[in-house]
């Protein structure tokens, strides 16, 4: 009698910003996992604050460095070392959304409708800001973004005033909360036993994810 095994699978919580440029970096990564992992890992989608209030982060922690302005230097310095992706020489000059969770709450929005189609549209949303300046803090920029990706944003706009991206959206906050995650961009392990947050390169991960599925016992606790 031949003896079936079933593949592993894991899960991989990515938490990020939409306007955290080191998660548009991170991106190529969480792409590189979907094609080299394909059958082995899933990749779930979460959203945390990090510009949830632009003016007060901006405020806060760039008054000093030259407030929008400087921030928008330090964007396009961070994003030097990394050819892949492409930011607007103008990014936080003219074009400054007060916050992300529009953003955010289209995504869980379309999460609802299709989870699929979640990766492709936070790609779009990403490309908007970085690439184009549009003001992704704005609903009838995030509707145009949508129907340009060809979903039904009718469906999607029900699901927003029923309140049910609202309720997804915290439990993204309160799972987040529990987890402990620091920000953006974050990996998450092991059902949170693993976490990778920050700019963390793609060898890190892909070490993190071959151990998990090497190892048969994976989520119990090891004596070392």
């Amino acid at each position: 009698m031949i003896k079936e095994f079933k593949m592993k699978r894991i899960t991989l919580t990515y938490y990020s910003d939409v306007l955290c440029v080191w998660a548009y970096i991170a991106q190529a990564r969480v792409d590189e996992i979907t094609l080299k992992f394909t059958e082995q890992v899933k990749i779930e989608y979460r959203f945390c604050s990090i510009f949830g209030d632009t003016p007060h982060k901006i405020k806060s922690g760039w008054q000093d460095r030259g407030g929008y302005a400087g921030f928008g230097k330090h964007v396009l310095r961070s994003v030097e070392s990394f050819p892949h992706v492409s930011v607007n020489p103008d990014i936080w000059q003219h074009c400054q959304p007060v916050s992300s969770a529009p953003a955010h709450l289209m995504l869980k929005a379309v999460q609802h409708i299709d989870d699929k189609q979640c990766e492709p549209v936070l790609k779009a949303i990403r490309l908007a800001f970085f690439e184009e300046c549009r003001d992704i803090a704005c609903w009838p920029v995030l509707l145009d973004v949508v129907a340009q990706a060809g979903l039904p944003v009718d469906d999607i706009q029900t699901v927003v005033d029923r309140g049910v991206a609202y309720a997804d959206l915290e439990s993204d906050i309160r799972e987040q909360q529990a987890l402990r995650v620091q920000g953006s961009p974050s990996f998450i392990l092991n059902d949170g036993r693993q976490k990778l947050y920050g700019n963390v390169g793609y060898g890190v991960i892909e070490a993190n994810i071959k151990e998990l599925l090497r190892s048969p016992d994976s989520g119990a606790a090891s004596w070392c």
